[in-house]
């Protein structure tokens, strides 16, 4: 029988899906998941939720709730993590309030920028405790890695426990074809594309659809043309907030579509949000402060779906977009499966240095997760991956080499922070949230400094 683990549960929307997914697959219905958070009450509301699915699918499953974390992950064959250290309050909020007193506005600030930095350096520890763990009570497993800064972590596991078998897991490749789809009014089944880079900042190098003589057409021409005439409708399915607008844009400078959203991506460049041009976010319409106005919005939204959920006889289970289900599928059944998947380069992109993590399509089997390799991707766009690069890599090596120094440097070379602060106000931010964050850091950022 396989057992499911999933650290981090209390994200019960999230939960729901991953857990949906698998009740759906007929090689995983008897599985038992064995549900993980420090929250009682939200674990708690996941759990109901849980076994309110299992009951109104019929499937034979097996739920479990745990506040001990080793509990959970003894004998497990796949982990799930999606927690975030320090919430949305107080980490998030001081991950975006703490900057703006310098002038330094950010959209999302959980991947780049001193938002993801400090993201990372919360995270990257309590993801070394769950490895250390699996290492003891479950050597074998499989680790499905759902948490921010996505890259930052699956690099700084992969340094610390290289014998680990992970995968980092997103939903924008699979997610943003849905929406070209959409803008060239063609269904996605009609399309087939191979996209690589890093997480969040990976590009559709081929894009094409399937003709009624069945050839392939590729894309890029009818996008660049639809952009110029204005005739495609650049609304963002994630967020109808933010249209796409700084992706096309990018597209026609780059040549190729990025896979993550236009809110993402505008802050990890320098050209699109800054404090002197206010024309730019207005022409461009870039949601500053996107995150926290989200998370306010949910949970102003998750009182009435607990209860909902609460009052349910049954809840209705849709398959969802993400790799999880897939992945145990393929690892179970031996049925082979092609996800995209964050990976210890390893040679991967060969033009891309060792230490990274990136972002192939990678093949699953009983054997487990086989990246493949992707080569030939174009300079501008290797040369732009190494800009976010720089700052993943001097955080990892900080968090490695436990040396504050390297904090300092991960925001200094950060094209968005750099774009607005000079040196002695960058220094000055990192400190400031690095003391705000108080003892959700780590302890050796803590300690009193040398004079």
């Amino acid at each position: 029988m396989t057992k499911i683990a999933f650290i981090g549960a209390g994200s019960t929307v999230f939960m729901k899906n991953i857990v949906g997914d698998v009740l759906h697959r007929p090689a995983l219905r008897d599985a038992t998941v064995a549900l993980m958070d420090i929250d009682a009450q939200r674990l708690a509301e996941s759990e109901m939720v849980a076994r309110k699915m299992v009951a109104s699918l019929g499937a034979p499953a097996r739920i479990e709730a745990h506040r001990d974390r080793r509990a959970a992950l003894a004998g497990a064959d796949f982990v799930v993590v999606a927690f975030q250290i320090g919430g949305y309050r107080p980490a998030t909020v001081t991950d975006f309030e703490v900057p703006k007193a310098y002038g330094l506005r950010q959209t999302i600030a959980d991947t780049l920028g001193v938002g993801g930095i400090m993201r990372a350096l919360r995270t990257v520890p309590r993801l070394w405790d769950v490895a250390a763990d699996m290492a003891q009570v479950c050597p074998d497993a499989i680790l499905l890695q759902y948490v921010n800064p996505m890259a930052m972590n699956t690099a700084a596991l992969s340094a610390r426990f290289p014998a680990l078998r992970q995968v980092g897991l997103c939903h924008s490749v699979q997610g943003t074809a849905e929406e070209l789809a959409r803008d060239l009014g063609i269904p996605v089944s009609s399309m087939r594309y191979r996209a690589a880079g890093i997480n969040h900042m990976a590009f559709y190098l081929q894009l094409e659809a399937r003709q009624p003589d069945g050839t392939w057409r590729d894309l890029y021409p009818a996008l660049r043309e639809g952009y110029r005439a204005g005739c495609i409708p650049l609304e963002s399915s994630w967020n109808p907030r933010c249209p796409n607008l700084v992706r096309y844009e990018a597209m026609m400078h780059l040549g190729y579509f990025v896979t993550e959203s236009s809110e993402h991506f505008a802050e990890y460049v320098p050209w699109f949000i800054k404090s002197h041009r206010p024309d730019l976010t207005q022409r461009f319409r870039i949601p500053l402060d996107e995150y926290p106005v989200r998370c306010e919005e949910q949970i102003a939204r998750w009182t009435d779906e607990a209860e909902a959920l609460r009052r349910a006889d049954r809840i209705e289970v849709k398959p969802s977009h993400e790799y999880a289900a897939t992945i145990m599928n393929a690892a179970v059944t031996g049925e082979p499966a092609v996800i995209y998947g964050n990976v210890p380069n390893a040679g991967h992109i060969p033009q891309l240095p060792a230490t990274a993590a990136v972002e192939v399509p990678c093949l699953v089997d009983s054997s487990g997760i086989r990246p493949t390799t992707v080569t030939g991707i174009p300079p501008q766009l290797v040369a732009l991956m190494r800009t976010n690069l720089n700052v993943q890599e001097l955080t990892v090596a900080a968090l490695l080499e436990e040396d504050r120094e390297h904090v300092y440097h991960a925001a200094m070379l950060d094209p968005r922070t750099a774009a607005e602060l000079d040196l002695a106000q960058i220094r000055s931010l990192v400190d400031d949230l690095i003391a705000a964050h108080g003892d959700w850091m780590p302890e050796w950022l803590r300690r009193p400094r040398a004079a």
